[in-house]
């Protein structure tokens, strides 16, 4: 019997590796009958060495993130994906994504864009994508090529 996947999980941060993670989603939920969660989380950490901060600032953000998981689960429904939701969280990325989301919807895959930072922010701040591979209960699959399995390569970036 082969593996089905029922509860997908994609992260989405806006970057084009997410994307990617997102387009291959789409088709291997539709493949598999299966549900597509997409979350947005909101690093508040970001937000607390700001000494003027207000909420207007994590408003925007929020507000950006609606736009694009709008559109996404619009996208998504028009290639035929009926079972697709999404939510926008608030807080450390790495635990909300490899463990509170996966815990609570019962996550049996994980499908995550390459880090998109460079060495050095690596060094520094982590990545996202590395500690959930390392820490996630569920299967996780890194996306690192387009839909044509092509290395993905963003265009806004140069070669």
């Amino acid at each position: 019997m082969l593996q089905q996947y029922k509860q997908i999980l994609v992260p989405v941060d806006g970057s084009y590796e997410a994307e990617l993670a997102y387009k291959k989603g789409v088709a291997v939920a539709l493949r598999n009958q299966a549900t597509l969660h997409l979350v947005h989380v909101v690093d508040t950490r970001a937000f607390q060495n700001i000494s003027s901060f207000d909420t207007s600032m994590v408003e925007q953000v929020t507000d950006t993130a609606k736009k694009t998981l709008d559109k996404y689960v619009e996208d998504a429904k028009a290639a035929g994906l009926q079972n697709i939701d999404y939510s926008i969280e608030y807080g450390a990325p790495k635990s909300v994504i490899a463990k509170d989301i996966p815990e609570n919807l019962n996550i049996d895959l994980i499908m995550i864009g390459a880090t998109g930072l460079n060495a050095v922010e690596r060094l520094l701040i982590g990545s996202v994508t590395e500690y959930v591979t390392r820490t996630a209960v569920s299967d996780v699959l890194v996306v690192r090529t387009d839909l044509e399995n092509k290395p993905a390569v963003d265009p806004k970036k140069k070669a």
